[in-house]
């Protein structure tokens, strides 16, 4: 069993009863090929909940600083996490998310780049809509509907994929296809937030 299989199941049994976790819409993570999940992001625990919520073991960008450490470096790229550099374009972290999808992995972003802790569903940074153009990955928009707090119930919404068909056609800029992503992440925290 490898470290990320040990991880997944450990927090499983931590997080699960913790929160109360009610996933819905599992069935849209297609079970083959390159997909990216994109997640609104309130909390440090939104990288474990969507990993262990999701039907596919799944490959996370994640700020550089959290590598500095050599310790949780370590154990993050082995539970399938690589770095990227906050606020610049970072050519070696859009080739290796590149390269996840080319090899039929699950790719797994949070388009805000930083913690919204209010709650609220901030602007997308762009790099969501640069790996949906620049691959042929199927895109499912993802809403954690929190606030995370012991024994109340946290939920994981996954949605119906994103057709982005049209987008590539027209070569949509990135920014307009995270908008789009973003888009689709309020209407499903909105409509299950009732």
């Amino acid at each position: 069993m490898s470290l990320y299989q040990v991880g997944k199941w450990l927090c499983s049994i931590l997080l699960y009863p913790l929160f109360r976790i009610h996933v819905v819409g599992k069935k849209n993570i297609p079970k083959d090929g390159p997909v990216i999940i994109c997640s609104n992001h309130i909390s440090n625990l939104d990288p474990p909940v969507v990993g262990i919520t999701s039907s596919r073991n799944i490959y996370f960008l994640a700020k550089e600083e959290l590598f500095e450490n050599k310790f949780l470096g370590g154990i993050l790229k082995r539970v399938h996490a690589f770095p990227i550099k906050r606020g610049m374009r970072d050519r070696n972290a859009l080739r290796k998310g590149l390269d996840v999808l080319k090899n039929n992995h699950a790719l797994g972003l949070f388009p805000e780049g930083s913690r919204q802790k209010n709650g609220e569903i901030g602007q997308g940074l762009s790099g969501a809509g640069f790996f949906a153009l620049r691959s042929e990955a199927t895109i499912v928009p993802c809403a954690i509907i929190g606030p995370y707090q012991k024994f109340k119930q946290l939920k994981v919404v996954y949605g119906e994929p994103i057709d982005m068909t049209k987008y590539r056609q027209e070569k949509a800029s990135a920014k307009i296809v995270t908008d789009r992503i973003m888009e689709e992440i309020r209407q499903l925290h909105k409509f299950h937030s009732r």
